[in-house]
């Protein structure tokens, strides 16, 4: 069973008799569901998921008012919940809950995750916070949110990034990778480093990825799910295949001459697509110049001027 099933099941069992048995006043001010960190919040949990962090929970989200008033009383009702559900068995918490699941304050959740009790509310925020942060905050489910408040917030992240603050990642990615794959990967190979060789590849291969999921809008997640959230990606997705390739091949002459011609034949799919998409404006000999030209298509003057790597 999916962790997001599994869980919405044994909220609705559980958790909401509970809610409406023993805090009533409470019932249409929390807003409960199943998001955060954890493969189940993004719906990639399998099999091996379930050797770690993997139970039959779900998040209770309060105003900061309701937890000075409610939270612990909540707590203690949420830790005599049943203690095994559908064979699975809930992770040993303390009185006072666990961070990931159980009472949480709603501007603590959102601001372990961009740093401010909410939604971020200018370009630098929404520039620096990293994409898999982002995610984080508004994956998963939420089952019932009556008030409105964590959901408000929620769809505001959920929005994704303002198309300057998307250009502006777009360039930066663009020509960082261009640096690493385009420039750096063969002149370490001419100098026989063959380590220093293999890491440009990673930052050419990990800058790439980060091109593609912004160029089919969507927030990046956490490295180790980067492949398999390719899947679902419409727009170069099927790249998936060459990026990871040039991870897992050596740098023999051959090899070396193979990856060179996956770096070029990638890199001219990322071009194809800034034109496919206007925000680039000729046909470019390669991701650097690409990159210049996407800057020139941002409006706001302060994120158009800053160094073309910020936001990498």
């Amino acid at each position: 069973m999916k962790g997001l099933d599994l869980s919405r099941k044994y909220y609705l069992l559980f958790g909401a008799p509970m809610i409406k048995e023993q805090f009533p006043e409470l019932e249409e001010r929390i807003a409960v569901g199943l998001c955060g960190e954890g493969s189940e919040c993004l719906g990639y949990d399998d099999d091996i998921s379930s050797d770690h962090d993997f139970e039959p929970s779900f998040c209770m989200f309060l105003t900061d008012e309701d937890e000075e008033k409610y939270g612990f009383q909540l707590k203690r009702a949420y830790s005599k919940l049943p203690k095994e559900f559908e064979g699975y068995k809930r992770q040993a918490v303390s009185p006072a809950g666990g961070p990931r699941r159980g009472v949480i304050r709603s501007s603590d959740f959102y601001r372990r995750f961009t740093g401010v009790p909410g939604a971020p509310d200018n370009n630098l925020q929404w520039l620096y916070i990293p994409s898999d942060s982002l995610l984080e905050a508004c994956n998963g489910e939420i089952w019932r949110d009556d008030l409105g408040e964590f959901s408000a917030v929620r769809n505001t992240i959920k929005s994704g990034y303002s198309e300057d603050i998307r250009l502006k990642k777009i360039a930066a990615h663009c020509v960082t990778a261009s640096q690493a794959g385009e420039y750096n990967y063969g002149r370490l190979i001419r100098r026989g480093d063959t380590g220093a060789a293999q890491l440009a590849v990673f930052e050419y291969v990990k800058h790439i990825i980060s091109v593609i999921y912004l160029l089919n809008n969507k927030y990046e997640p956490y490295y180790k799910w980067v492949y398999r959230g390719m899947d679902d990606l419409p727009i170069l997705g099927d790249l998936k295949e060459p990026l990871s390739g040039l991870t897992e091949l050596g740098n023999t002459k051959s090899e070396t001459e193979l990856k060179n011609g996956i770096i070029c034949d990638i890199s001219a799919a990322v071009i194809k697509e800034l034109l496919s998409q206007s925000i680039a404006d000729d046909k470019t000999p390669d991701l650097s110049s690409a990159a210049y030209s996407v800057v020139r298509h941002i409006k706001d003057p302060e994120l158009r001027n800053m160094h073309i790597m910020a936001g990498a």
